[in-house]
């Protein structure tokens, strides 16, 4: 397989010409705080907080990009926030190992003001999905560019420590949803991040060492206990799948494109949950369960890896078509709601769906990286 630049097809040029590849540069780096840190959304109340999984996504786009500054600024940040929280990860792999499991309310948190404090109030924070994405971006980052980043291997080192040793407790999921299951996108996001430092030959070989073997552990998991009927399942013991499934394989790469489970997975997403742009999940109801932008980009990126053309060009020029005058993206338009009756209960209590969302646009710009440079078969 050789590697060949095509920046031709008919969706790419529409984008070019639209200004929507630039309007997603624009947003972004809007809305990335001094700090370092992306806000998930700078209009919509709620989302005024950056979480390490959006941004991980969104550095790793900037990244693609070349705009390799605001990529490292969040990692910086990052690494600043573990850092600042070493003592308090070294108590909770404490309390693991003397068989006192910590609350889920004792764990590290999702989201976290741009300037790296704990945000107030209740959220569903145990979520794990978001440090192991980060370590694979930084390391997809390192790789790319091979710039030196200001990360301690202390910072690693603890990061490794508190996934390896939580990696198979229940804990939300992407979606902040269902403390009480195991979810194979959560699971394979902190895979994708123990497997990243477990060959980076800047970690020690110790770290190194720790991070291969519970990376092989969650993989023997997954295989085992995670698909049904030749797919990814969206938890452990469901039959159910979830879009976000796709990330397993495209672009954190637990499976190849043309593995059997992956094509199995890819065709239950596409049956099920996209109709034209994608759903979540079928019993989704926020915000009436809605198509999501990033979520069909996700799906792109996928068929972009996979050669199918026409499915990119439908995708995209669907992702095109929910831009708004200004070239924002949302998190998810109303057409083709899957729980329409729900949509009211979320706006009388957060207002209108959140828009611009960074994550939104950081899918589109991985999708066109990928696409200006893909293999030929």
């Amino acid at each position: 397989m050789t590697r060949t630049v095509r920046t031709t097809t008919p969706a790419l040029r529409h984008l070019v010409e639209t200004g929507l590849i630039e309007a997603s540069l624009r947003v972004i780096a809007d809305g990335q705080a001094p700090s370092g840190a992306f806000v998930a959304s700078p209009t919509f109340a709620t989302y005024d907080y950056s979480w390490f999984r959006d941004g991980a996504f969104i550095a790793d786009a900037m990244s693609r990009h070349g705009r390799h500054g605001e990529a490292e600024a969040f990692h910086r940040w990052c690494a600043g926030i573990v850092a600042d929280r070493r003592d308090r990860i070294a108590d909770l792999v404490a309390r693991a190992r003397r068989g006192d499991l910590p609350a889920p309310e004792d764990h590290l948190r999702t989201r976290y003001t741009v300037e790296g404090r704990e945000a107030d109030g209740f959220w569903e924070n145990f979520q794990l999905d978001g440090y192991g994405t980060w370590l694979w971006a930084l390391r997809e980052h390192h790789r790319r560019t091979g710039r030196p980043l200001e990360v301690p291997v202390s910072v690693i080192d603890s990061l490794v420590e508190y996934l390896a040793t939580f990696a198979d407790e229940p804990s939300y999921d992407w979606w902040e949803e269902h403390l009480e299951h195991r979810h194979v996108s959560t699971m394979v996001c902190i895979w994708a991040g123990l497997d990243a430092m477990a060959s980076w030959e800047d970690v020690p070989p110790d770290v190194r060492e720790r991070a291969a073997a519970a990376a092989a552990g969650i993989r023997d998991r997954v295989e085992a206990d995670g698909v049904v009927d030749g797919s990814l399942v969206k938890w452990l013991g469901s039959t159910a799948v979830d879009a976000s499934l796709v990330a397993c394989i495209v672009p954190l790469g637990f499976l190849d494109v043309d593995h059997p489970i992956a094509l199995r997975t890819i065709e239950r997403i596409e049956e099920e949950l996209a109709p034209a742009g994608v759903h979540r999940y079928l019993d989704d109801v926020y915000y009436g369960g809605g198509q999501w932008i990033l979520l069909a980009a996700f799906l792109a990126w996928y068929h972009v890896r996979a050669g199918n053309d026409e499915r990119v060009e439908e995708l995209l020029t669907w992702i095109a078509g929910t831009a708004d005058a200004d070239g924002n993206l949302p998190e998810q338009v109303a057409d083709g709601m899957l729980h329409p009756d729900h949509l009211a209960r979320w706006e009388a209590k957060w207002g209108p769906s959140a828009s611009p969302l960074l994550w939104s646009h950081a899918m589109l710009l991985s999708v066109v990286a990928d696409l200006m440079e893909t293999p030929s078969r």
